[in-house]
């Protein structure tokens, strides 16, 4: 809550000195004049002389005037002069209220609305800041306008919550111009604008307010309402964040961290996220938990990630809630305990967050810290899915290709591979071509099968990346080409692919699209048989004796 306590002094003569005016107003109030003893009281709060301050207010306070009574409710609601004394400053604002003075039924307002020195009392706050608002102070309009934002004792309504808010802002009420600022930003009881979201933060920004410095700097950040600016972002994160506002901190340490803006700097990130998980900032706590795991800016400490994943996910914070699950699921600065894995996983998943779903869902499908359940593993696996998150389709269409727990059914799994497919992941691209290829789900369709095991290949898939050498060999779907074929087996194989070393052996062995040589046939052979293909170790052993007989 933000106090006035002014100087009602009208200076006559230049030339008549502060000390000179604190001098006259004394004599005055030792006459009896209440307005005299509230100036000097003004005067003297000031100076930060609370306890004259005080003394005089008082002396205002007990003939009436409500300026002094007000200038007294201050001191007593914040401690200064006295010990601090809601109940006191309950009645001296009550006194200056009922006589109409607009700051004192705001204040008094506040109190009810805080529950300090009295009984907390929405209504009555209420009705203490219009009567203030209708007055036209400034900060009662604001107030009045947030407990319309809120839906406090009236129902929720952003028009009403705007018409107060622009009343304020339009006196310079760096609050209201601020609140008015998120309605346009938010699109909440006007049209969502962030050109006039921006003027407004930028108005409640020019006079220091941290929350508008945080919130302009999002719109240069994002480049909504401005072009995009990660410098000036920055800028106003840095001003927020030096006044302590927890959100600019974290926003200011992510800047550091992905060198947006500034020189990336992990240790500069590590302390503007401390600053603001120390706050209670649950993001940031997630955050600093992730520079501890990856030993960004810090010493990798799963035991210290583990303390900021698990502050952040005791408050739902559903990403904490997942990479503490991940800490237990791996034994990371905890011993590993499936049970404690699948109940962190189960709480992000039932707060919807895609990838903790899709690991609840192996955890049913493997029988990890629960009992196997094959209907609650497809259940979480669609949450997942359905989500467009791209290892949760894939594995839906693996369940469904093999019939793991659900009736074998392609056309199913051609449908789950298509969309992970499309999103690019590499496996279900491989996954989605192998259908094509054998005709399973699909009409077999040699073109298709191409066209996605080349997508996965050109992302370093290896099994795609034979797959496609087979098409090339047996002219599938492409003309043939043992050349090509060679060429997309060595990649494979330079993988560690036990196929594609066995076929690369072949193709030495036969001559087909290289020149034969027996002695290189051996190589990938020998490769293959070492990862147990049996069918390699039998050629292994034969083009051993055709070498063993060239020698002879």
């Amino acid at each position: 809550m933000k106090h006035l306590f002014r100087v009602s002094v009208v200076v006559l003569s230049l030339s008549l000195s502060a000390c000179s005016v604190m001098q006259l107003e004394k004599m005055a109030c030792a006459m009896g004049r209440a307005n005299s003893c509230t100036i000097v009281s003004s005067l003297y709060y000031e100076k930060q002389d609370y306890a004259n301050a005080k003394i005089y207010a008082e002396k205002a306070a007990e003939q009436g005037d409500a300026q002094g009574q007000y200038n007294l409710a201050i001191l007593y609601n914040e401690g200064q002069g006295v010990e601090q004394d809601y109940v006191q400053a309950k009645q001296w604002y009550e006194k200056a209220a009922e006589q109409g003075f607009a700051q004192a039924q705001n204040n008094l307002g506040t109190l009810y609305e805080k529950g300090n020195g009295v009984e907390q009392n929405y209504a009555k706050a209420f009705e203490l800041y219009k009567k203030s608002a209708e007055q036209g102070f400034a900060q009662a309009q604001s107030n009045l306008g947030f407990f319309y934002y809120r839906g406090l004792v009236v129902a929720q309504d952003y028009t009403q919550a705007k018409q107060w808010y622009e009343k304020a802002a339009e006196q310079k009420f760096a609050d209201a111009q601020y609140n008015l600022g998120t309605l346009y930003h938010f699109g909440q009881g006007v049209k969502q604008d962030y050109t006039q979201a921006k003027q407004w933060y930028e108005k409640a920004a020019e006079q220091g307010l941290a929350e508008a410095q945080n919130n302009l700097g999002t719109l240069y950040q994002q480049g909504q309402g401005v072009a995009q600016n990660y410098e000036k972002a920055f800028e106003l994160y840095e001003k927020s964040a030096k006044q302590g506002h927890a959100i600019a901190q974290r926003n200011l340490g992510s800047l550091y961290e992905n060198g947006l803006g500034v020189k990336q700097d992990y240790t500069q990130a590590v302390e503007w996220y401390q600053k603001a998980a120390q706050q209670g900032d649950t993001n940031a706590q997630n955050n600093l938990g992730i520079m501890y795991d990856n030993g960004r800016g810090v010493k990798q400490d799963y035991t210290q990630a583990k303390l900021w994943y698990e502050k952040a996910a005791e408050q739902g914070y559903a990403q904490a809630q997942y990479n503490l699950g991940i800490l237990y699921n791996q034994g990371q600065g905890v011993e590993r305990n499936y049970i404690l894995a699948k109940q962190w996983f189960e709480k992000a998943a039932e707060q919807g967050l895609a990838e903790a779903q899709h690991n609840l869902a192996h955890k049913y499908r493997k029988g990890e810290g629960v009992e196997q359940n094959y209907v609650k593993a497809i259940e979480w696996f669609l949450k997942s899915a359905e989500q467009g998150y791209v290892k949760a389709q894939n594995d839906l269409g693996a369940l469904y290709g093999n019939g793991w727990g659900v009736e074998q059914d392609y056309a199913k799994a051609v449908e789950w591979y298509q969309k992970a497919a499309k999103q690019g992941d590499s496996i279900a691209q491989y996954n989605l071509g192998f259908l094509y290829d054998k005709g399973q789900g699909v009409a077999q369709d040699y073109t298709q099968a191409k066209l996605w095991y080349e997508k996965a290949a050109e992302q370093g898939l290896s099994q795609a990346q034979n797959n496609l050498g087979v098409m090339y060999l047996n002219g599938s779907g492409v003309k043939q080409n043992y050349a090509t074929a060679l060429e997309w087996y060595q990649k494979a194989a330079q993988q560690g692919n036990a196929t594609a070393q066995q076929n690369l052996g072949e193709l030495y062995e036969n001559g087909l699209g290289v020149e034969k040589n027996l002695s290189q046939a051996q190589k990938y052979y020998q490769q293959a048989c070492n990862s147990d293909k049996k069918i390699a170790c039998k050629s292994l052993k034969k083009v051993n004796k055709e070498l063993e007989k060239s020698k002879s």
